[in-house]
This record gives structure tokens, sequence and C-alpha cells, in this order.
């Protein structure tokens, strides 16, 4: 049901001798308490050369429909109010029948998008820098999902690059089979900082590591059965983080390396349509006078960036065919897709302008960037244990007797930690402070998984016995609560045309806090069982769109607290 089409069909009836009906604009007034939906009418007054209020008056003397219970005209807008019973009867109703299925749409049917995002370091520790792009991927790979679109999750792994070499030059020299077995990634990481410490003394080490880097890239299989035993154990690692996090849904984690035989196709078809230049050496491409020109290949003959996210952008459209590709990278990247975009406009590929850059800020501790911790890696990993731990704590306090202590530890932990992060716009930087996005009130994580909770103690009193609205008195508190629940699927289409998980975020808090109103002001458990009975049944469909919202986000409930 969708409220706003059926007003702009019902007012169309009545102007369309005048207009179309894309020139009706029906909007939310500034306060609800004013009515439910307004129609500005100074739009209309241009078109039909006519005064506002005389066609506002016009809408109201003729327009008829059972779902509306008054119309007033106020200085040129009609205000619609709603019949708010029969309102209430459909909405509880529809979310109850489609239950997880509420607020889904069909507006990507047929279509693909690609989305890249994660993509942490081979042998570097999976750190607090690699969070944002890890949730907001995740989360927009459900969102657009739950509109309707065919989702392909891409892990594009950086394991590619001199660092290699030198890490093969490291183990060679100084590792140990067993103690990387033990502990990979911080065993790598480690050798990788005695190389450059030795290279400092011994400057020959260097080219050491771009020989070793060299013999990788000729297909040396010794060289490639050590990249590859390092890849797969950072990958082992990294997917602990992962599952802590609930994020397991990758399509696709071909990372770097894979694109290293797909390139020269990509700078022949540059060469082909006169695009590259040589520059000091250099070969560049010639971009428009608001962007520098992009470096395709060193004078050195060594590839870039841009010349691999090119050959990983033309091998995803040819394997996947997708209508819109997303990459989840953060806001220093703006230049380079910017110049990506540029590249494939030049070339003559009209799908240029479906490549996206999901930006997003840093995480600060303190207003100075997590990403390091007294001159060391911050683990996301041991983030998400102390958040957990935290919890476990604050469980122990408020609910001793609780069973599956551990398991609700990680929901309200590792939750906090997520929605903390998609609670704000993602360009925003965002302030990391555990014991603050741990508190059971504000907006939080937690506060919405406690008002899920107790809707979930409240079901129990419910014995779904047959309700009749036309006996309910739907007072301002459960109207708010009602129109909010209607909304949801507005939110999902928003969130999904704005690439935002804090839209969905957002509701998540004012739904929960509508709620928390209406149980703060009403008596739930009554003498009156029919009134009992649909207040519980307000609750029972609160709860299915809160479980619903915090799975796009990526984030889980919990029945106890």
């Amino acid at each position: 049901m969708d409220l706003k089409k059926i007003i702009k069909n019902d007012i169309y009836e009545i102007l369309k001798g005048y207009l179309q009906i894309d020139d009706i604009v029906v909007e939310y007034p500034k306060d609800r308490k004013m009515a439910d939906y307004a129609i500005p009418c100074f739009g209309l007054a241009k078109i039909m050369k006519k005064n506002p209020n005389d066609i506002a008056l016009m809408i109201k003397d003729s327009i008829k429909n059972e779902i509306y219970e008054k119309i007033e005209v106020v200085n040129g807008y009609v205000n619609i109010f709603l019949n708010k019973k029969k309102i209430t009867k459909l909405i509880l109703e529809t979310i109850l029948s489609e239950k997880e299925n509420y607020g889904s749409n069909d507006i990507g049917k047929g279509k693909t998008i690609v989305i890249d995002y994660s993509s942490p370091n081979i042998a570097k520790p999976f750190g607090v820098g690699h969070l944002r792009s890890t949730v907001i991927g995740n989360a927009l790979k459900h969102i657009c999902e739950k509109n309707g679109y065919k989702v392909i999750g891409i892990n594009y792994l950086g394991d590619w690059g001199t660092q290699f070499g030198k890490l093969i030059a490291a183990y060679k020299r100084w590792g140990d089979e067993e103690t990387v077995k033990k502990n990979p990634i911080d065993e790598l990481k480690n050798l990788y900082v005695k190389f450059h410490a030795e290279a400092e003394k011994n400057p020959d080490l260097e080219e050491e590591g771009r020989k070793y880097f060299k013999a990788l890239e000729d297909g040396d299989k010794e060289c490639l059965m050590l990249w590859e035993w390092f890849k797969n154990e950072s990958i082992k690692e990294f997917n602990k983080t992962y599952e802590l996090l609930g994020v397991t849904n990758f399509d696709s984690y071909h990372g770097e390396a894979f694109y290293n035989d797909k390139m020269d196709k990509v700078v022949d078809e540059l060469k082909e349509k006169g695009l590259l230049e040589t520059d000091e050496g250099a070969e560049i491409i010639r971009l428009d006078e608001d962007l520098p020109p992009a470096l395709i290949k060193r004078s050195d003959g060594a590839t870039l960036y841009i010349t691999r996210d090119l050959a990983a952008v033309f091998y995803r459209k040819k394997t996947y065919n997708f209508d819109e590709a997303l990459y989840v990278v953060g806001n220093e990247q703006t230049l380079h897709f910017k110049q990506l975009k540029e590249v494939l406009k030049k070339m003559g590929y009209p799908w240029y302008n479906d490549i996206h850059h999901i930006s997003f800020g840093m995480v600060l501790q303190d207003g100075k960037k997590m990403s390091t911790r007294y001159g060391k890696s911050v683990k996301l990993y041991d983030v998400l244990l102390e958040a957990i731990g935290l919890a476990r704590k604050y469980i122990e306090e408020r609910n001793a007797d609780l069973d599956n202590k551990d398991e609700v530890s990680r929901q309200i932990g590792v939750g906090a930690v997520i929605f903390n992060d998609l609670k704000n716009y993602r360009t925003n930087d965002i302030e990391f402070n555990l014991e603050d996005i741990l508190k059971f009130e504000g907006e939080t994580g937690p506060y919405i998984q406690y008002t899920y909770a107790r809707i979930q103690s409240l079901l129990s009193h419910k014995q779904n016995i047959k309700i009749d609205y036309n006996n309910i008195d739907i007072n301002e508190y459960t109207w708010n609560v009602v129109f909010k629940l209607y909304s949801f699927g507005e939110y999902i289409r928003r969130s999904k045309e704005r690439y935002d998980p804090s839209e969905i975020a957002k509701y998540l808090i004012d739904l929960a806090q509508d709620f928390n109103k209406l149980y703060a002001n009403e008596k739930f458990i009554d003498n009156n069982k029919e009134l009992t009975e649909f207040r519980l049944t307000v609750s029972e469909t609160v709860a299915i769109v809160l479980k619903v919202g915090m799975r796009l986000l990526g984030v889980d409930v919990t029945n106890k607290m």
C-alpha cells in the first residue's frame, strides 16, 4: 500500500484536465499534528493559472476515499488526515502477514549490483581502518537485496605488490614455518617490520626484495608457493573477524593478483584509442582540466592502481553485466575514482556513470585516527573482543541469571560497534568510545536490542484473539508508532537511492523511541482483553520491523537481555 501514490491518483482524477500526475506533490508537514500529509498548491497554481487556495478548496470538495478521515485547507495547502482505524488495521495485518519480507520491493528486479568492500591487505592485521568499509558494504548488500537487486559482494584483497617480495626475502632469511603457522598474521608482520629495520642498515636488502617480487611476477614456483601460503593463512585469520561481525557472504575473493594477466589488454586498448601519452618516460592519460592526468604506467614499466582497477571493472562488467558497481572505499580515494570514471568515459564506455564511489570518513578515538595505537596497528578482532567483554560485564550487572550469556554478549558487543558506525552518515568521521556505544539508553544498538527484548517479554501475554478495530481508540502515541511502521519501505528505498545505511539506523532509533513513549504512557496488560490484544499486536509488529531493520544493518537482536 503506497499512501502517497493513492493520494496523488485521487487528486489527479480531480485535476487531470489541467496537469500531469507528476505535477502533484505530496509531502509530510513539518508538524505531524497539522496533518498526516500535505499537498502544496502553489506549483499547481502556476500551471492552472488559479489561486492556490481555490485549487485547495476544489480538491477538498471533490476528493473521496474511505482512507481519509478529515481534509482541511490552510493557506494554499490541502491537509489530509488519514482514517486511523482503517489504516492501522491495514498496516498491522500487512506486517503480520509479510513478516521478514515487510518493506521489500522489486525496484531492482532483473538488475545486478556489484559491491567492492572490506578488502584487507594480505599478511597484515585486519585493522580498525577496515571496519567501516566492511560494515557499510555489508549493510548496502542487504539493503540492495531488499530493494530487489541481485548483489555480488567482492572482497578485493590487497594481495600483490613489492611488499610481497620483501616478505618472501624476510621469510627466507629469518622465518620459521611452525612459528608462522601458530600465529600467521603477527609473525608475518614481524618479519616485514624486521626486513625494513635491517634494510636501513643494509640497503642491498631492498634490491633483494625487488628481485623476489620479480621472481613472483615471473611465476617462480617457490615464490608462488610462499605467496599462496601467506594468502591462505591470512584469509583464515580474516575469517575469524568476519565470523564475529557476521559478514560471511562474499561472492568473490579475487584480489589484485587476479588481474595481473588482464592489464596488458587494457593498456593496448588505451593505445589503440590514442589516449596514452608519454611524459618523462611514464604513460599517462590527459583528463579534463579539473583532474590531474591518470598515470597508467611508470617510467620503469610498472602498472599502477588505476590500471589494475580498469582491468577489474572490465572483468566485472563482462562477468556480471552489472547495472551498478559500488566501491566502498575511504574519502581519501575520491580523486582516484573520479579519474577512473573519466578514463572509462574517454574510452567510450557509456556505463562509466554506473560506477559509484561510496566514500566514508575515519574512525576516531579522542579526536585522533584510530588506525594506530602507540605506533601499532589496532586489530579489529581485539576491539570486538573488548566490546564483547564489556557487554558481558553489563549483562552480569543487569541480569546475572541470563542464559546463553556468551552469545548475548557477542550480539550486544558486536552489534554496538556496527550500529555506532552505521547510525552516522558515512562520509562523516565517527568517534569510537566503547562505553558510550554500549549504553542501553540513547541512540545506540543496545537501546534498540533492549526495546526488542522488552517486546518479547510482553508478547508472552498475547492470546491471539480477534480484534474489532472499530472498538479501538487510536491515540497520538499509537498513531505515531503505526505511521512510523508504515514508512519503513520508504526508508529502505531512500537508503538504496542515497547509498546510506544511516537512513535505516536513524529510522530504527525513531521507531524504538516512539514505541517506548507509547509503553511509558499506556497500560499494555489491561482487563480489557481486546485492548490488550491490540497493544500487543502493535508491539509484535514493532518487533518484526526492528528485527528486519537491524538485520539489514548486519546486527542481531536478542530475545532476552
